[in-house]
């Protein structure tokens, strides 16, 4: 009665060992975690690709568990999950929710993702965005009026991006691209600081497809997606440092840390200081 853990065992040294990861029982709110309220904007949509992507522990999983209880608690939706494992159990509000679980519930994950558009989901979320074939199933739901949420190693949203791209041989980029343009809703990349209240504090970088955004990807200048996210503010969406500069003037980490998790030190500490550099738009207008 200690609570549920998420287990490793391995061997190290021809001995055996093993790594406990304590799963809390209570989903954490948007609220709790500190999260953007502009997040909220994912909990209504009825359709769409939605990536929540971070190195390993920036809180991926928790982060994608509480937008599913927002949306347990406030819609009546269908939902079914394929974990590997299961971590976070939901209990039924106003949604129904089905999770399960690779290995005991489904043999693989390829199978599980054949058979899922025939279990009537309204939202379906897939753990974690694997392969082709995972992003081609996401894709089809998405088109056929799914909300889809899954999650993903990347350091940036843009990366992201680039790396859902990478799932495909090159002779199909041009199609992947044009169906990941017309599906995707969001992309929620976060990094974890330690917080000036003890525990943690989510950097949190947003992309929402916009009309920018989505003409970005359509002509593959994919490496102007970070300029459109700085100046994408109107849209609901938020660069890295532009998080972290908050979370510093709000108290919640310190300089020297937000400088340390910034993806441009250089700019924060200027912006700190009081300059800021708009040279986004005039990029964008190229």
């Amino acid at each position: 009665e200690l609570g549920r853990f998420r287990v490793n065992l391995f061997q190290s040294q021809m001995a055996p060992a093993v790594v406990f990861r304590h799963v809390k029982q209570k989903v954490p709110s948007l609220d709790a975690l500190h999260l953007p309220g502009s997040l909220l904007k994912i909990c209504g949509v009825q359709r769409g690709l939605v990536f929540i992507s971070g190195v390993t522990g920036s809180g991926k999983s928790t982060t994608l568990a509480s937008l599913i209880q927002h949306i347990n608690c406030s819609e009546r939706r269908r939902i079914i999950t394929l974990e590997g494992p299961i971590e976070y159990m939901f209990r039924d509000e106003q949604s129904v929710i089905t999770q399960r679980e690779i290995g005991l519930d489904t043999m693989t994950f390829h199978s599980a993702l054949k058979n899922i558009l025939r279990q009537d989901p309204d939202i379906i979320v897939i753990g974690e965005m694997r392969d082709e074939l995972s992003f081609k199933t996401a894709l089809a739901a998405a088109e056929t009026g799914h909300l889809v949420f899954s999650t993903m190693h990347a350091g940036t949203t843009a990366t992201a991006v680039q790396r859902i791209l990478q799932f495909f041989p090159n002779t199909e980029w041009e199609q992947a691209r044009q169906a990941l343009a017309s599906n995707l809703y969001a992309v929620v990349c976060q990094r974890l600081m330690r917080s000036t209240q003890g525990g943690v504090a989510p950097a949190v970088e947003i992309l929402f497809n916009s009309p920018t955004v989505r003409k970005l990807i359509e002509k593959d200048k994919l490496d102007l997606l970070p300029v459109a996210v700085e100046t994408g503010g109107d849209d609901g969406m938020q660069s890295f440092n532009q998080s972290i500069y908050n979370l510093i003037k709000s108290g919640m980490v310190t300089e020297e840390e937000g400088l340390a998790y910034a993806t441009n030190p250089a700019a924060l500490r200027m912006n700190l200081q009081g300059i800021f550099l708009d040279e986004g738009k005039r990029i964008l207008n190229i």
